[in-house]
Formats: C-alpha cells, sequence, structure tokens
C-alpha cells in the first residue's frame, strides 16, 4: 500500500536522492555504497519507521538526517531550507546508552537547555515537569547506575524531548530492553508524540515494533547501496496500546504484506554477514 504526500505540504524532513559513500581508510581505492538514490519525505506530525536487514545502513540515513554525515549525493531539506551543518531542528535519541554517567538524571536531562543559555531556574522547573512526565519524578538525583535499564531510557527520552525539536529521530531506542518494559516505553513514546504531534524517523529491525507505533512503515533494500523498495501506510485506528494492537486483524494482514517485501532482503543480508565472517 503506497502514501503520497499532499503536494501543498513542505516536509518536515526530506532526503531528495540521496547517496552516501564511504572511503577505505587503508585503502583510498575501496568504496563502500551505504545509501544509494534515496529519496524520502517525513510530513510534520508523521511518525515513520524504517526497517531493514542489519547493517543495511539504516543508522547512515538517520545520521544524515541529523547532519553529523553529508550525503554524497542529492540533498537534504528541513522544512523547505537546505539542511546545512547540524540540524537544528531535530532531537536524536541513539540506540546506545548516551547518558553522562557523572552526572544525576535531573542534570542529563537540563544539560540541553543549559547549553542552550536557559537560566538554571526554568531548567529545573522544565527539568521536573519532564521527569515526571516520563514517570521518573523523585528519581532526578539518581545517577544512572542507580537506575534500571528502562529508566534510563526513560531519562534519555526525556533529553530529547525536554528541547522540544520539531524533528525527533530515533535509532533502536528500545532494542535493548526486556519485552515487558520495551512495550511500556513504546506506549509511553506514542502518548507524548499524540500530544504534540513532531515528525518522527523511527530506525527498528522489529517489524512488529514498525507497525505498532507508525502512520507509515519504509522498507530497505538489503546493503550496500540501501534504498526503498517498499511503503506501507499503517491505517490502524489511533490511540493504540503496541501489545493489544498486534492481535488486530488488520495488524496480521499488514504484517504479512511487509514481511513479503523484508524477507528476501533479510536472507540477503544474513548471508552477506555470513561472507564477511
Amino acid at each position: 500500500m503506497m502514501q503520497t504526500m499532499n503536494q501543498a505540504e513542505t516536509p518536515a524532513l526530506l532526503f531528495d536522492n540521496i547517496s552516501c559513500t564511504f572511503v577505505s581508510a587503508e585503502d583510498n581505492k575501496q568504496r563502500h555504497t551505504a545509501v544509494a538514490a534515496t529519496t524520502l519525505s517525513i510530513a510534520p506530525g508523521e511518525f515513520v519507521s524504517v526497517v531493514g536487514p542489519t547493517g543495511c545502513g539504516k543508522s547512515t540515513l538517520l545520521n544524515i538526517g541529523a547532519g553529523l554525515l553529508s550525503p554524497s549525493s542529492g540533498s537534504v531539506q528541513v522544512f523547505g531550507q537546505p539542511l546545512q551543518g547540524i540540524n537544528k531542528r531535530a532531537g536524536y535519541m541513539f540506540q546506545a546508552e548516551a547518558l553522562m554517567p557523572w552526572k544525576t538524571a535531573m542534570e542529563n536531562v537540563t544539560a540541553g537547555l543549559k547549553f542552550s543559555g536557559v537560566a538554571p531556574e526554568q531548567a529545573a522547573a522544565d527539568g521536573e515537569s519532564w521527569l515526571a512526565r516520563v514517570g521518573l519524578k523523585g528519581f532526578g538525583d539518581r545517577y544512572p547506575h542507580q537506575l534500571s535499564g528502562g529508566m534510563r531510557k526513560r531519562v534519555a527520552l526525556a533529553q530529547t524531548l525536554i528541547m522540544d525539536p520539531d524533528i525527533i529521530l530515533m535509532d533502536e531506542p528500545f532494542s535493548a530492553l526486556d519485552i515487558q518494559t520495551r512495550q511500556l516505553m513504546e506506549n509511553e513514546l506514542l502518548e507524548l508524540w499524540q500530544a504534540r504531534k513532531k515528525a518522527v524517523l523511527f530506525i527498528t529491525h522489529d517489524l512488529d515494533e514498525a507497525i505498532s507505533m507508525s502512520d507509515r512503515v519504509i522498507v530497505l533494500s538489503a546493503g550496500p547501496g540501501t534504498h526503498p523498495i517498499g511503503e506501507f501506510k499503517i491505517d490502524l485506528a489511533r490511540p493504540r496500546d503496541v501489545a493489544e494492537i498486534r492481535s488486530d486483524p488488520r495488524f496480521v494482514e499488514l504484517h504479512a504484506q511487509i514481511w513479503a517485501v523484508l524477507r528476501e532482503e533479510v536472507l540477503k543480508g544474513y548471508q552477506q554477514q555470513k561472507t564477511k565472517a
């Protein structure tokens, strides 16, 4: 099922025919094209997930959208303007642990505000508000090592959203969590997103997660030279509970449709990983 964006609507984030090629540090004649000829747009307020085989270039795409990488060709636009340098309208939640271990939960959450010049009193008030929103009221004085994995992810989520970004970039943020904690975090994210409706580009290897959370799911090919090979509108009613929605007949139907496209690419990616090993 394909979805076409309203032509009058300016995308929050647009990848326009981008490619990204890396040169080997050992041999500058060796080149690896991670992303090839990819066009993808995310509308304001839209939740878009990208799925694909392991190592296909999903994170590369996200890093380009954040301005951490520049495409070798093509362009990136943010609300109609060319992206130059870091994407200041985006917040980035990483897969790996990104909290500063020497700072408390409150200090981690408010670090971005303080770097931006927000007065300490206002930063503290906003920090308390966001810790409460993610279920961590009263935990502001705890250090990361004193928090569970799920609690640390809540801190990271508050740290990202407190800056009120127009675009939220998320790189498999819940992949390391157990299934129960993961579903709690997914529902918390959806509740926060529903309240503010920011544009979200969500990278995941979990097809169930992608369908249960998204407005659209984009399927990428196996690398090298990954590119979109499928685009599916997720026409499930909102609000959603990510556990309950998976028993919905339409969810099952969408899963089968997307897996039919994704399965062959996952097998290709698996064979490539075996060859490298």
